[in-house]
């Protein structure tokens, strides 16, 4: 039996670099803040630029009243390995929330509000989408003093130009 070779692929260009991130965070899960922070702190300290979107309910991780609070997706998160019914018993969220945080912290990273201040710190710009924010009733004085500003969808891609830019959806 021959074995298939993996094709090799001739270069004709230059391998594209990664010169700016740019990061959608729809959900204030805090799996995927924390996602999504690690992903901007990891392109800032490539020196690569980084933006991050906060757009729908990823505006919570931004909301000053929200950010301190934000919790662990029990239900319906098949990395839980936990059935979904036992996800939505009350404590259930409570529970894995703090779990993850104690394992966090082990690992000396920092919570929500003081990593906001440490991406902003390393150049990272951070926007708050427009649409969103006229959904939820938010005003620019509710959220984090750090972020940059309000975007529409159509500012946020003509931010987005340019060759090697790469956009990411969390």
């Amino acid at each position: 039996m021959e074995l298939l070779q993996p094709v090799k692929e001739e270069k004709t260009k230059k391998e594209a670099k990664i010169n700016k991130v740019m990061i959608i965070v729809s959900k204030a899960t805090l799996e995927n803040v924390y996602a999504s922070f690690i992903l901007a702190n990891g392109a800032r300290m490539e020196g690569i630029e980084s933006e991050l979107f906060f757009t729908f309910f990823g505006l919570e991780a931004i909301t000053k009243s929200k950010l301190e609070h934000l919790h662990v997706a029990t239900v319906g998160n098949p990395a839980m390995h936990i059935p979904t019914m036992l996800g939505g018993l009350p404590g259930m969220e409570a529970f894995a929330t703090t779990m993850m945080k104690k394992e966090m912290e082990k690992l000396d990273i920092p919570p929500v509000d003081e990593f906001l201040e440490i991406l902003s710190a390393s150049g990272v710009k951070m926007w708050a989408c427009k649409l969103a924010m006229d959904m939820f009733h938010l005003e620019e004085k509710d959220l984090i003093d750090d972020l940059e500003g309000v975007l529409t969808v159509g500012d946020f891609y003509n931010r987005a130009h340019g060759e090697g830019t790469h956009l990411m959806f969390i």
